[in-house]
């Protein structure tokens, strides 16, 4: 597995960590740098916990992540998975850099529709779109839709006809192929909830032909997030390869393949996703097919842009065992360590502290769970109270998964630009938290 905590290597170490992260730097005097900005001058103007996500980061990985394409001879239609980060800016400057969007709600719909993507560079994905997701995503005339099931393909027929609209639907294929990934982040496996059996697809999307409203244009595939290695991808998209060929030799259509997404990055020493290895699965996999091919990236462009800034409420000894390092930072600001053992590398946002010998330690939150921990048995400089520190790869899947859990307000979200930065979310009231609540005729509130 990709993700999980490995406890048996050994850390790497600050250098290393530089190392794979380009967009950061250690100053001697102005410590950690995200770009041509010292974190600490955002943490001590904002206040932690707060989220710094680089635009620079985000328009160089989009155009690496194009160029790869554009570099294997493939025209590629491209959609910034929005559930990785949703954030307007962040959709408006993948948006400038030739994304589109991958939207599973129709909220994300909406944010992407805000952001100022056109509507004819959305696909909805999704195994659960209610009816209002479907009318909305007729209504603003999106691309395509990728349908999941043979019930979704009726509902959405119902709805489209009701409509008098017509929409392109891809039918999403589950595979059955292992991405080696995280058992909660894969999602071409069967016996996921996700998309059609790989025996029936065929056969449903000969039924779709019949159905009002509906404009079968070719398949998806989505197989999981954080993979590393290329073997996954040629064994689905060959499989989709053979299901296109049949589907022609049965006198029906296929222009449209979407290859989804998952490309891994390097949390912490296992490598990463190549964008140009990708390029090259597509290639010999899918193209001589002829047909339109889509691709759905997320946590690969998002994840190295942005860190979580946290500072450390106080360091709890342990009598015979490593220190708890106490942050203000929780499970509910960046809940992935919580929920799939996931690894973050913690740099420190002092050049002195970075010098320091590392020792073993618990770094963890203030939520009141067990599992609001960050890193066990972490090797860090000694952290005393006070001290500042930066989870590293936040970008995807870190704000947009934070919760208020506790009463604890949404953190900060700060832009940087070059040497520039600007919030781009205040950090949320307490007040804030119930102003929406309402209390019923007869209940009586103590002042």
């Amino acid at each position: 597995m990709a993700d999980p905590i490995d406890f048996y290597t050994p850390d790497p170490t600050v250098r290393e960590l530089l190392a794979t992260h380009p967009n950061l730097s250690l100053d001697v005097l102005s410590g950690l740098m995200l770009d041509g900005v010292p974190l600490t001058a955002i943490a001590e103007e904002v206040g932690t916990p707060c989220w710094v996500i680089s635009a620079d980061t985000l328009r160089k990985r989009a155009a690496q992540l194009l160029g790869a394409m554009k570099g294997a001879g493939l025209s590629v239609s491209a959609h910034f998975a929005v559930k990785a980060n949703g954030h307007l800016a962040v959709l408006k400057i993948l948006a400038e850099s030739g994304m589109g969007a991958d939207v599973v709600s129709g909220g994300e719909l909406l944010r992407a529709r805000k952001a100022g993507i056109p509507a004819s560079r959305i696909v909805f994905s999704g195994v659960g779109k209610t009816d209002a997701e479907l009318r909305l995503a007729l209504e603003e005339d999106i691309a395509q839709i990728n349908v999941e099931s043979a019930e979704e393909l009726e509902v959405l027929s119902g709805v489209a006809a009701s409509l008098g609209r017509e929409i392109d639907v891809a039918l999403r294929v589950n595979p059955d192929v292992d991405a080696k990934t995280h058992a909660k982040i894969t999602t071409g496996v069967a016996g996921n909830k996700f998309g059609i059996p790989y025996d029936e697809a065929l056969g449903l999307y000969r039924q779709a032909q019949a159905l009002p409203g509906l404009k079968p244009v070719g398949y998806a595939v989505h197989i999981g997030s954080q993979i590393l290695t290329m073997e996954p991808y040629r064994a689905a998209y060959a499989r989709i390869a053979e299901l296109v060929r049949a589907t022609r030799a049965a006198g029906m259509a296929v222009s449209v393949v979407d290859c989804g997404g998952g490309l891994g990055i390097c949390y912490r020493d296992e490598g990463a996703g190549s964008p140009q290895a990708l390029a090259g699965a597509m290639r010999s996999e899918l193209g001589d097919l002829d047909v339109r091919l889509a691709i759905e990236p997320g946590r690969w462009i998002a994840a190295p842009a942005g860190v979580l800034l946290a500072s450390v409420i106080l360091r709890k000894a342990v009598t015979g065992g490593e220190p708890f390092i106490i942050l203000d930072a929780a499970m509910n600001d960046l809940l992935r360590p919580s929920l799939y053992d996931a690894w973050h590398g913690i740099l420190p946002l002092s050049a002195h502290d970075a010098g320091l010998a590392p020792e073993a330690a618990a770094i963890v939150g203030p939520v009141c769970e067990s599992g609001d921990m960050f890193a066990r048995n972490r090797q860090l400089p000694p952290l005393q109270r006070g001290a500042r520190v930066a989870l590293l790869d936040a970008g995807a899947y870190g704000s947009v998964m934070s919760s208020t859990y506790n009463a604890r307000p949404l953190a900060a979200e700060v832009l940087v630009d070059g040497d520039r930065w600007s919030v781009i979310r205040p950090r949320q009231s307490v007040e804030s938290l119930w102003a929406s609540e309402v209390m019923p005729d007869g209940v009586r509130v103590e002042a």
